[in-house]
């Protein structure tokens, strides 16, 4: 009995949910629809601030910029994380924000990015998401 009554108050928060979504696959005029993606950064290495402000930029100048020369956005951020050890770490943290074209393969080029910066600074993951968005420029 408690399952069936779980399963009646999920069902309509899915159909809800299901009809928010939808409501976003319309844009209004003068934008269209496409996808945001950020990657998210940690500049610890080994529990220490790692990752000064002229490696970020020399980072971005060598693996960002060349993939997504028409543009993007950093911002700085303060995040937590919980590593594989178990240990939580709070870090300052790099947000990098871009409008994806479906043009070439970005999906690569992300992913490029994020390796990258995982092999050069030694770094356990960068966090990556995507979202449904309306853009105009």
């Amino acid at each position: 009995m408690a399952s069936r009554v779980r399963a009646l108050l999920v069902l309509p928060v899915l159909a809800l949910a299901g009809c928010g979504f939808s409501a976003v696959n319309s844009c209004p005029s003068g934008l269209q629809r496409t996808h945001i993606a950020q990657l998210f950064f940690g500049r610890n290495v080994g529990g220490v601030e790692g990752v000064s402000d002229a490696e970020w930029a020399e980072f971005v100048d060598e693996e960002v910029t060349p993939r997504f020369p028409d543009g993007f956005s950093v911002t700085d951020a303060q995040g937590q994380w919980r590593g594989a050890d178990g240990a939580v770490v709070r870090e300052r943290s790099k947000v990098l924000t871009l409008v994806l074209t479906a043009k070439g393969d970005e999906a690569e080029a992300l992913d490029a990015i994020r390796v990258a910066y995982k092999t050069r600074f030694h770094q356990e993951a960068v966090l990556r998401v995507e979202t449904g968005a309306c853009v105009g420029f």
